[in-house]
């Protein structure tokens, strides 16, 4: 529970209000260890019997599909998933690939994205989900891509020699979104989380209930959760229940049995500890749907329980967007906000189990 809201964290805009904070020391994160992730069978593309592209293998349609389905989930036109399998087309014929080239020779993946930071990790880069939802989330954040060539734009994310490299590969990927369009493939989920899947804006199902300071700390004000509504912790918990394939009662993920010594998940306080107790993976680097952490005083966060927000999109300059609740000072507590964020201030994120971890 946190019961003071979050002070601003740098690079925060809100018309009319501008926010900073200089932070003079850096946290260093010890390595997390691998998550122990009790997931079921990989989330998998299934693509309808009847589909077939000339020219393209199961594999190719299902990393094709995989792409489109990344690009749906962040609300990406037809357009940008088109240029989205042209790059892929252009970099790695649409294969996974676990080696780079000569001028990259630590790229890897459908779009052969650097070891750089920028990507994620290696697992991020191999996964085809995770590696085009890191591509279109750095297409979307280029100034009116919407209007430039296609290879152009695809460029302006890969930053290749060539800028008219891809555009032999338009036509391809024309052709592959439109077979695999009006619902000819579909996303089959397991326990694993599935990263972008994590719902869209203020979806939290208990916003409009009261919250401990009207009801009091007792039953009436207590989410389903084992949370008090409208808490930054509980809109987490949603979050992870949610991505987790869990969005209706009974839940998956109760603050009482979360974690597996029989301790309660508690305040934002106590999340990294409880993570470390579950045995899921934590580290420095954004991840979409990764839960973001911050000990007691980090980033302006309550100096007694800190906070906890989710990452809602991660942008190519060093910086995020995060969701949560109860992050801006009263009257506008107790609410959903967003705000961009720099990778550095949080003191972790706290990411899902995925196929990838338990491999």
């Amino acid at each position: 529970m946190q019961r003071k809201s979050l002070g601003l964290v740098a690079l925060i805009a809100i018309p009319g209000l501008f926010f900073g904070l200089i932070f003079t020391m850096l946290l260093l994160l010890a390595p997390a260890k691998p998550a122990a992730a009790d997931c079921g069978p990989a989330v998998s593309v299934v693509i309808d019997g009847n589909t077939k592209v000339e020219g393209y293998t199961e594999e190719q349609l299902k990393n094709a599909a995989a792409i489109m389905g990344a690009g749906k989930a962040l609300d990406l036109s037809v357009k940008g998933q088109m240029i989205s399998v042209m790059v892929s087309l252009g970099e790695s014929g649409l294969r996974v690939l676990d080696h780079g080239d000569g001028p990259g020779p630590d790229s890897r993946g459908l779009f052969q994205q650097r070891d750089n930071g920028a990507w994620g990790s290696y697992a991020d880069r191999m996964d085809p989900t995770r590696s085009a939802t890191n591509f279109i989330n750095a297409l979307q954040a280029v100034a009116g891509w919407e209007l430039l060539e296609p290879t152009i734009a695809g460029n302006r994310v890969q930053r290749n020699a060539d800028p008219y490299h891809y555009q032999k590969y338009w036509p391809e990927a024309v052709k592959l979104v439109q077979a695999l369009s009006n619902s000819k493939f579909s996303l089959q989920g397991s326990d694993c989380a599935v990263p972008g899947q994590s719902g869209a804006g203020d979806d939290y199902p208990w916003k409009n209930s009261p919250t401990w300071l009207q009801a009091g700390a007792n039953a009436s004000s207590t989410s389903p959760l084992g949370m008090y509504y409208r808490e930054c912790v509980d809109f987490a918990l949603w979050r992870v229940n949610q991505q987790m394939g869990s969005t209706k009662a009974p839940f998956k993920f109760l603050n009482g049995s979360f974690r597996p010594d029989g301790q309660g998940l508690g305040s934002a306080l106590t999340w990294k500890a409880g993570w470390d107790a579950k045995g899921w993976d934590s580290g420095s680097t954004p991840r979409v749907g990764a839960v973001v952490w911050y000990a007691p005083g980090a980033g302006g966060a309550d100096p007694s329980f800190g906070h906890v927000a989710v990452v809602k999109e991660v942008k190519g300059n060093g910086t995020y967007v995060e969701e949560g609740y109860n992050g801006n000072p009263a009257p506008a507590d107790h609410s959903y906000y967003t705000r961009t964020v720099t990778n550095t201030v949080p003191s972790a994120f706290l990411y899902l189990p995925t196929q990838e971890e338990k491999k």
